[in-house]
């Protein structure tokens, strides 16, 4: 089985909260952590812009990224929203085998 850390920005306020109950939800995750406050610096529209942002790290198995992606496509109120997974190349099985049974449905 292989698992990966998705990576998902979102603005502060009540929105990462509403992203990670949905894919939580939808058992498309296992667990997400939103950390509150980060500051963004990207290139957008031809200039260096900046952002306060949330981070949310989510867990989940590789073959439920489609899904994924999609919902948080379709939830975001980004027009291009960052979503990007990171393999997990190791961890402990108890904790690898709890994100398989926490998204069997998904």
């Amino acid at each position: 089985m292989d698992y990966c850390v998705v990576l998902i920005t979102a603005p502060k306020g009540k929105e990462p909260k509403k992203l990670a109950e949905l894919l939580l939800k939808k058992k498309l995750c296992a667990c997400v952590n939103i950390i509150p406050s980060v500051v963004s610096f990207f290139w957008w529209q031809a200039r260096i812009d900046r952002a306060a942002e949330s981070l949310l790290l989510v867990k989940t198995k590789k073959s439920h990224l489609p899904r994924l992606i999609k919902a948080v496509k379709a939830a975001h109120s980004y027009s291009v929203c960052e979503v990007i997974a990171l393999p997990i190349i190791a961890g402990n099985k108890d904790y690898l085998d709890w994100i398989d049974a926490e998204t069997k449905k998904g």
